[in-house]
């Protein structure tokens, strides 16, 4: 017997929602707070602040939420809800407004406290009908509490969770910091100038930084990686004994290489291996009076909850909103309480209180010394960047070499987060004995012989850097092939890191596709995705997509601000991407954005009208900006002018228009704590993937390596980082127009439509929206 399909706008009618932030607030709660609201009432059910305060779609709260910091609700931890006489009041608060699904938003205290105060809901009722507060009509309609957790926490630290709201933006005001006060100790370097040891410097200075997390490490280890902090102290992982002479020669090794620079970053939590704390200025006297350093040390504090949030986390908000919603309305009595978190690239549900009991096991394990037993129920990914930092915080080159060259080349467009990839690779090579080799101008750098060595002090500070050192083009190797394979022999180049967007993919197949000609060209391959764009196959997610999202979303944040006091107006703004429309649709997401055309999704002239006449109507309300994003390459006939000049036309005496198209500012900057965190784990895997390759590869000695896994695209898959043959990855690519034939971003599409209040069906998947994709060009 087939299940009636129910309508998701009508699942709410008849329900109350409260929505509240609790605990110390977090950049992204607002995003969280206003997805709440809009699809709650987008079910047809009332919804509330915890302030008594009915919410309509059109509140003044909800029009500039994305791009507030904090909780614009309110946030506390409140001392009366720790007593039984204090959670009867709010039992009865919610009983008055006909309110029996709680969503709540805060840290695993919060959350705690709030599964406690649906477990004794039933006798907090008993309790206000013998008191005559109640009716036994309002017991009998609330007979029962639902609750959705969404975790609110700046230090990262709920398991079951890849992120949660706010860690992200911290990690943008940490990694702010640190950059702003390094550039007075440091000297760049240049393509023209990689040999240069790190001697001139504006000051000799170390520099301590504490950070927040008094019970998890990771901010500060994160930080350390996108900075590339000499040294990270974390609650999870105490230093040695004798930690002290330690760092004291780690530091002192440093400036004999000819680095005036150090930076030290410190959890607030951290501690020695017998429990004791160990502070900034503990760590300051020590190496003043070790060293004589010059020393400086900051403690960020509540500059770490503040300013805007990145477009990660407003985007994180956004999603866990809309399943808080819909696991409210989904549940039953029997239902127990759940929390929203974040698995791979899908929201998902998990018991609360399976999830705050791992939560305390971590505790549980730091206090009783079981330290690597921390580290592992920290999750996956912490687990990695630990290894991570481990491997890079070598400052000794390995004595024993391989006799192996590794060469690494930038292709494609410049993007942020390029060179942080390029370091970390050169300095795992080195590690590892190997030597290394940068290649300058892509291909055509390999067949010209643009070739050089490229050491550990070169690549010192490129983490931070945006753009490409190693200098980048677009040129393929097909018309190259013969130069090129003489240089690979003139070189003596054993394996091949190529760092770049969809013309690195294609170019690493043209090679796979030469060794039938030319013998050279087996050696191992690896093709680490980095572009704006986010187009190559076999990735979720490309370096530097991240940092031009977040410069997409505060520009249009900015652009917004700029029409503050006048009259109502909207504004189309055109996105770069080729034809992928990746940063249309999360900056959209980030952004709050009206609509954003893409190429993915085919739409005309109906849809088009159905745009400008659902904005028109918005915008007779107290709706006062529009905000219209185009993938630059989403319909060749109907152009951002030709968009421009239809909402300009249809929209007189309504509001007015203005147009942007934001170019080439979107792949400069320097790159998020993302970029530089993901490009250091590529850059780290693809040299250890190569290494293991090479010694499979040695065959009568030499290197011989013809096979498909033996040319491979290192991407994010959900949420390991896996090694996947180029060849096989033909056939799921769309080389015409230069784009994945799945894209695992399409399903959050729906979200953006119904956050613009647009009615549509919510029941839609990646496989879904794609085949409906594929009909509608009539290709299937």
């Amino acid at each position: 017997m087939q299940a009636t399909p129910v309508d998701p706008t009508t699942m709410g009618v008849g329900k109350a929602i409260a929505v509240l932030t609790s605990g110390g607030d977090a950049q992204g709660m607002n995003a969280a707070v206003r997805a709440t609201v809009r699809v709650g009432i987008y079910t047809g059910a009332k919804v509330y602040f915890v302030h008594e305060v009915r919410m309509t779609y059109t509140h003044k709260a909800g029009q500039f939420m994305c791009l507030l910091g904090g909780t614009v609700i309110g946030s506390a931890r409140c001392k009366d809800f720790h007593t039984k006489e204090g959670r009867t009041k709010a039992a009865c608060n919610l009983v008055k407004l006909g309110i029996t699904n709680l969503c709540v938003i805060g840290g695993d205290g919060s959350l705690t406290g709030a599964n406690e105060f649906r477990t004794e809901w039933s006798e907090l009722l008993q309790i206000l009908l013998k008191a005559g507060k109640i009716t036994a009509e309002e017991a009998r309609r609330s007979s029962h509490l639902n609750i959705v957790g969404m975790v609110g926490s700046i230090d990262n630290d709920f398991c079951g969770t890849d992120m949660t709201i706010g860690t992200d933006s911290a990690l943008h005001r940490i990694i702010e910091v640190v950059d702003a006060i390094t550039t007075t100790a440091q000297r760049y370097k240049t393509k023209s100038n990689l040999s240069l040891s790190p001697s001139l410097y504006s000051h000799q200075r170390a520099f301590i930084l504490e950070v927040m997390g008094r019970h998890c490490g990771y901010l500060a280890l994160v930080s350390a990686l996108a900075s590339g902090a000499d040294w990270v102290f974390i609650p999870e992982m105490p230093p040695d004994d004798g930690w002290e002479d330690h760092l004291c020669r780690r530091l002192a090794n440093q400036r004999s290489l000819g680095y005036r620079l150090n930076v030290i970053i410190v959890a607030e939590g951290a501690m020695d291996r017998s429990g004791k704390p160990i502070t900034c200025e503990m760590i300051k006297n020590l190496v003043t009076k070790k060293l004589g350093f010059d020393t400086r040390a900051t403690i960020l504090g509540h500059v770490q909850r503040g300013g805007t949030p990145s477009a990660f986390d407003r985007i994180l908000g956004s999603r866990m909103g809309v399943e808080a919603v819909m696991a409210l309305l989904e549940a039953t009595p029997e239902t127990p309480a759940c929390v929203v978190s974040l698995s791979g690239n899908q929201a998902v549900r998990l018991p609360l209180m399976e999830c705050v009991q791992v939560t305390k096991d971590v505790t549980k394990a730091m206090t009783e010394g079981r330290f690597e037993e921390a580290v592992k129920l920290r999750g996956k990914s912490f687990e990695n960047n630990w290894n991570t930092y481990k491997l890079l915080a070598h400052v000794n080159p390995a004595e024993v070499k391989s006799n192996i060259n590794i060469a690494l080349m930038n292709v494609g467009a410049p993007c942020a987060g390029m060179n942080a990839a390029v370091r970390s690779a050169v300095r795992i090579g080195i590690l590892q004995g190997h030597h290394m080799l940068a290649i300058h101008d892509g291909f055509e750098g390999l067949a010209h012989g643009n070739i050089e060595p490229i050491s550990w002090a070169s690549v010192g500070n490129w983490t931070g850097q945006g753009g490409s050192n190693l200098g980048t083009k677009r040129s393929l190797p097909a018309s190259m092939m013969e130069e090129i394979s003489l240089n690979i022999a003139k070189f003596n180049i054993h394996a091949l890191v190529i760092i770049g967007g969809f013309e690195a993919f294609v170019g690493g197949l043209e090679l796979v596709t030469g060794r039938e000609k030319y013998e050279e060209l087996c050696i191992p391959i690896v093709v680490i995705p980095a572009t704006v764009s986010n187009n190559v196959p076999g990735s979720d997610f490309s370096v530097g997509a991240d940092t031009a999202l977040n410069t997409i979303t505060s520009t249009c944040d900015r652009i917004k601000q700029s029409a503050a006091g006048t009259k109502r107006r909207v504004f189309i703004i055109e996105t770069m991407g080729g034809y992928c429309g990746y940063l249309a649709t999360m900056a959209g997401l980030a952004a709050g954005a009206d609509a954003a055309y893409i190429y993915e999704e085919p739409f005309g002239i109906h849809d088009l009208e159905i745009n400008v006449e659902h904005l028109v109507e918005k915008m007779k309300t107290t709706v006062k900006r529009g905000l219209i994003l185009r993938n630059e390459n989403c319909n060749s006939n109907y152009t951002t002018d030709f968009i421009f000049n239809l909402y300009t036309e249809e929209g007189k005496g309504v509001f007015d228009c203005r147009k942007n198209v934001l170019g080439h500012m979107q792949q400069g900057g320097t790159p998020s704590p993302f970029d530089r965190n993901f490009g250091t784990k590529m850059g780290a895997k693809a040299v250890l993937w190569l290494t293991d390759k090479l010694k499979e590869c040695y065959r009568h000695g030499r290197i011989f390596a013809n096979t498909p896994d033996s040319a491979c695209v290192l991407g994010m898959r959900k949420r390991a980082l896996v090694f996947q043959p180029l060849a096989d990855l033909k056939s799921n690519t769309d080389f015409e127009h230069r784009i994945p034939k799945t894209q695992w971003w399409l399903k959050l599409r729906p979200i953006l439509k119904i956050l613009a209040k647009y009615k549509i069906s919510l029941d839609i998947s990646e496989k879904t929206a794609l085949e409906s994709v594929i009909k509608k060009r009539g290709t299937v």
